[in-house]
């Protein structure tokens, strides 16, 4: 099966997770990512985190494989002049420059929009941003955490007008994978107009917008409304009982999301056998259960509480209501839809061992696509050098001007 980027050629000056996620995505589609680093490499390889479980006995970062996944390394220092001509001769049959260097950078190295798209009319220039191309803070850069965590309004969405300070991320560089899967999805709606109308286009995707778009819902009602944030509701008292998360007697979560919630009702109790439930005039309906709301909540907890995770994934699975488990990270290997459809594979290492990698969340013809793992530092420097046409005597003299490492 071909991949659907295939033959497009991606080139790639971004460092750190957001843009470097774009490119990995971007990779596993099928295109030709070359990925340039500064000869002490992107920052993000000196994290080094993990476990040792590859076959060298290396530690591997997750974070570093997974976001530069499939890609081509050549070294390049773009502050010599040398090092920019040859990044110019990787530009003149690439379709994407893409970058994630703060304006100011871009433009001393002068690889700014202007000026590649002077020089390459055709190219595609798409940059991720912190706050946006445009505005009195366009020269700023951003983080997941600051930036679409902590501006992006999700952090105080999640946290309790009480407490002590905001709820954090919930894993590295959740804002980041979100962001630039936003990037890669705008690369490829360029591609087509190109391909389309002969039209290339610059493309930003920035942290704040992506979060924006994530809390769309919240922002535009809080616009319209002119408020300032949205009260949590009390763990304690939801607004409907059968949208809420339910602890077991083994020590496990239920989620429960039966938005109609006298639709499903009636067939819950009886699947749970709690006809004195179904039947109490005092949880008849949605209208009567609201009104009711802390005795009919402290039921249902305590049926819930009454058994284990087991025994409710046999009953919920006999009735129509939408619920499932609060799963953590570790389980997700054995997820029977994560297994069925390919989310997570295990990617050739390439010293005999391999590692786990969640796959891009697109099944083409019903497919999983395959991905090779991220490259070592400058791995394809001198095979990217000679694709361009340099001898061997140039190449040398690249490395001793410190160029290339």
């Amino acid at each position: 099966m071909g991949k659907p980027l295939e033959g497009i050629k991606v080139v790639e000056v971004a460092m750190w997770a957001f843009v470097p996620a774009c490119g990995g995505m971007l990779a596993d589609l099928g295109a030709d990512v070359i990925k340039i680093e500064p000869p002490t490499g992107d920052p993000l390889r000196g994290l080094q985190i993990g476990n040792m479980n590859s076959g060298s006995g290396q530690r591997i970062d997750y974070s570093w494989e997974s976001y530069n996944r499939g890609k081509r390394s050549i070294t390049l220092d773009l502050k010599q002049e040398a090092g920019r001509d040859v990044l110019m001769k990787l530009l003149e049959d690439a379709d994407v420059f893409l970058t994630n260097l703060l304006p100011r950078a871009r433009r001393s190295m002068r690889i700014d929009a202007d000026s590649i798209r002077a020089q390459f009319p055709n190219i595609i220039y798409a940059s991720g941003s912190g706050v946006g191309p445009q505005g009195p803070e366009m020269e700023k850069g951003g983080y997941d955490a600051i930036t679409f965590w902590a501006r992006g309004g999700v952090s105080s969405s999640l946290t309790e007008d009480c407490a002590d300070h905001p709820v954090g991320p919930p894993g590295p560089a959740f804002g980041d994978t979100l962001s630039g899967s936003m990037l890669a999805g705008g690369i490829c709606a360029a591609i087509a107009k190109r391909a389309l109308s002969g039209e290339a286009s610059e493309v930003d995707v920035s942290l704040l917008g992506t979060a924006m778009w994530s809390m769309q819902r919240y922002i535009c009602q809080a616009t319209a409304d002119n408020i300032d944030k949205f009260p949590r509701p009390a763990s304690t008292k939801p607004n409907n009982v059968l949208v809420s998360n339910y602890r077991t007697s083994d020590g496990r979560f239920l989620a429960l999301c039966m938005l109609q919630a006298d639709k499903y009702w009636a067939p819950l109790m009886d699947v749970a056998e709690r006809p004195d439930l179904r039947d109490d005039p005092r949880f008849a309906d949605a209208k009567s259960r609201v009104a009711n709301i802390d005795e009919c909540y402290a039921a249902v907890k305590d049926m819930f509480g009454s058994k284990t995770l087991a025994e409710w994934k046999d009953i919920l699975g006999r009735q129509e209501g939408q619920w499932d488990v609060v799963q953590n990270v570790g389980e997700m290997k054995d997820d029977v839809q994560a297994q069925a459809n390919g989310y997570l594979k295990q990617v050739d290492y390439g010293d005999g061992s391999s590692i786990p990698m969640v796959s891009v969340p697109m099944l083409f013809d019903r497919q999983a696509l395959a991905s090779t793992r991220s490259p070592d530092l400058g791995a394809h420097s001198d095979a990217i050098l000679e694709s361009l046409g340099y001898d061997e005597d140039a190449i040398i003299d690249l490395k001793v001007q410190g160029v290339v490492f």
